[in-house]
């Protein structure tokens, strides 16, 4: 695209978890860099910043602050890295991950995260150009963990576990085979509303002729992730995005090691690598350049750029 200008650009971070505790490790054994992953967001931001007005806004993809945060501390770590991404010089436009749910109740940190809502939940959409529309998907609208444990959503979250899932620690995979692996409580699913607006904002999409790029913390494609990292129906999901030929491409979070696929429709879907990963020194963030047949997510260090050519 050497010489092409984009229509716009954004800048992309995903699953900071910051915490103010030593390093550690995932249940898999993958070091975390709790402390790192905030300067790894100050150098995102830096970089965001000089690349003078070139992007439009940023887009981080959810779990800003770690699980193992002390309780006592959650709200202020989640106030410090907001105050952090509030030195872009743009809109930052965020979305709730499970590590976010872990340490604020919904109702506290939809307002931090200036996330508009409906309800109490996280979907939201917006246009940066009339050419295209961006669709934030809220992953644990259907979820045990977030809402008061008597809510609606949380007791059909635990009705689909108990179903899915037979192990006594819901976040346990064992003895699940394949994509049923996903049915895990760290996981959550969207809701029959969500689906019903996610399919109202796709028609209206097609008759605009906008193309789309639809974001969630959670993975839509198997392709793309690990089977325990999926969005619980993302089938249902994906059933209704390939209704239409809008949809290019579906940025996700969650997974940390990231991913790249193509499904079957030409859907590009681009799992990001995480901050929290990050040995001190690396980086894992990037900025996308828009064209209107193309993304080209340019990362950096272990953020691996990717060029998302549609199909004509």
């Amino acid at each position: 695209m050497q010489g092409k200008q984009p229509l716009f650009s954004f800048g992309v971070i995903s699953d900071v978890q910051y915490a103010d505790i030593p390093d550690g490790r995932s249940y898999l054994g993958v070091p975390r860099y709790y402390r790192h992953s905030m300067l790894v967001l100050q150098r995102a931001v830096t970089n965001w910043n000089n690349q003078g007005t070139k992007l439009k806004f940023a887009v981080n993809l959810g779990d800003i602050v770690d699980g193992y945060c002390p309780k006592e501390d959650s709200l202020n770590a989640v106030e410090k890295v907001v105050s952090e991404f509030e030195k872009f010089d743009g809109c930052v436009h965020h979305m709730i991950g499970n590590h976010c749910l872990y340490n604020l109740p919904r109702k506290d940190l939809l307002p931090l995260l200036k996330i508009p809502t409906m309800d109490g939940s996280a979907y939201y959409e917006f246009s940066p150009t009339p050419e295209y529309r961006f669709v934030v998907l809220d992953g644990y609208d259907i979820s045990a963990i977030g809402w008061p444990h008597d809510h609606p959503k949380t007791l059909q979250a635990l009705k689909v576990l108990q179903e899915k899932n037979p192990n006594t620690d819901k976040n346990s995979p064992s003895g699940l085979v394949g994509l049923e692996r996903r049915f895990m409580k760290f996981n959550g699913g969207i809701s029959q509303g969500q689906l019903k607006w996610l399919d109202e904002i796709l028609q209206d999409a097609t008759h605009k002729k906008q193309k789309v790029v639809v974001c969630c913390h959670l993975p839509l494609d198997p392709g793309a992730s690990s089977k325990t990292a999926l969005c619980w129906n993302y089938d249902e999901v994906m059933e209704i995005i390939h209704r239409y030929d809008c949809v290019k491409v579906c940025l996700a979070g969650h997974d940390h090691k990231g991913g790249h696929s193509i499904d079957s429709h030409g859907v590009h879907h681009r799992v990001l690598e995480a901050a929290l990963e990050c040995p001190p020194g690396s980086d894992a963030f990037g900025y996308v350049d828009v064209y209107d047949d193309r993304l080209c997510l340019l990362g950096m260090d272990r953020m691996c750029s990717t060029e998302m050519v549609f199909n004509s």
